[in-house]
């Protein structure tokens, strides 16, 4: 029954995604608590196999599909990428069996692997971020297959294996294949450098995550400050790792220094929607860490202002929101957002 519920509601979403006017059936609107949910639901289907109703779009169409995808991603339209997203996946195995070049599928599973790390569905993301290093790997696409490495570390990281997350990201950045490009290239390896650094406060140790931040700094300073590489989780720049030092700050325990690293970025220099959403959240988990209440609320509140969907359905998000309930004074505006986060008062 719940199955059935949330194709339901996904079945609203599509609509108001395409344009499509919503039948007026009495139904509320679509509760975007659940998006994540059934984002999950629909890649998890996708990846077993499961969606035989869905059209898989001929010639260029797959491609125009990633870049809208790309762009749901960045926008933080949580709905329109569970019906874009799981499509490409079946046309990047349908147009890699009939002897097609394997990028597509791998950049599909890499977007894949990103929305599974962001829902914190780390088995499906270990399924993903595999399947994109194979594909990269069949490609022959060093920044695929080095990207697909970084979401590999992310994903050991997240289960509390630092040496392994630390080796897998600190090795692709070694790569003679990466040392030897271009600005894209030195790019990806800031990025997995910038991985390493926040396994390094992960694991506690803040000296080495200071040490390797400031390392892909200097590679973000040499590239003329220019984000690249927009469509690997939102780029690389001098702004970008600024942004990453937020949370890996907090991360080693420190607030007040993540904080002060927050203020050191102009959320409207963010590249997207998706990293000045992730800015705020982390500004709200930060003062989440040093107590200061309302603070942190507001500041889910401006994540909420500019990414709804992508506020609402965070399991990191959901985990703020119950923390506060349950240690304070809960005011109407903390009331409001429990309830637009599907988190019981």
């Amino acid at each position: 029954m719940r199955r059935r519920q949330l194709l339901a509601n996904l079945a609203v979403t599509v609509a108001a995604t395409a344009g499509a006017p919503v039948l007026h059936s009495g139904r509320p609107p679509v509760n975007e608590a659940a998006l994540g949910k059934i984002l999950v639901a629909r890649l998890r289907d996708a990846m077993l196999g499961l969606h035989h109703d869905i059209t898989v779009p001929s010639g260029a169409a797959p491609n125009t599909d990633l870049s809208r995808a790309l762009t749901d991603f960045h926008t933080c339209r949580y709905g329109s990428l569970a019906v874009r997203l799981p499509r490409l996946i079946h046309a990047g195995h349908a147009h890699s069996a009939s002897g097609g070049d394997c990028a597509l599928l791998a950049q599909s599973y890499l977007l894949a692997t990103r929305m599974l790390i962001k829902l914190d569905e780390q088995q499906l993301g270990w399924m993903a971020a595999d399947r994109a290093r194979q594909t990269a790997e069949a490609a022959g696409d060093v920044l695929l297959v080095a990207e697909a490495a970084r979401q590999l570390a992310v994903l050991a990281r997240k289960a509390d294996w630092h040496e392994q997350a630390m080796s897998i990201a600190l090795t692709a950045a070694d790569h003679p294949g990466l040392r030897g490009g271009g600005p894209d290239h030195a790019a990806e390896r800031g990025l997995l450098i910038q991985s390493a650094a926040y396994t390094a406060a992960r694991a506690g140790d803040a000296a080495g995550m200071r040490e390797l931040t400031g390392e892909a700094a200097a590679i973000a300073g040499e590239l003329g400050g220019t984000v690249l590489l927009r469509d690997h989780g939102g780029g690389f720049s001098p702004t970008t790792v600024q942004l990453h030092l937020i949370s890996a700050e907090n991360s080693a325990g420190d607030p007040s220094t993540a904080l002060a690293a927050a203020r050191a970025v102009a959320p409207q220099s963010l590249p997207s929607t998706e990293r000045r959403a992730r800015y705020y959240t982390d500004i709200a988990a930060a003062y989440g860490r040093w107590g200061r209440r309302d603070d942190c609320v507001r500041a889910l509140l401006a994540a909420e202002h500019h990414a709804p969907e992508e506020t609402h359905a965070r399991p990191a998000v959901k985990s703020l929101v119950s923390g506060l309930l349950v240690s304070g004074r809960v005011t109407t505006e903390l009331r409001g957002l429990a309830a637009r986060t599907g988190v019981l008062v």
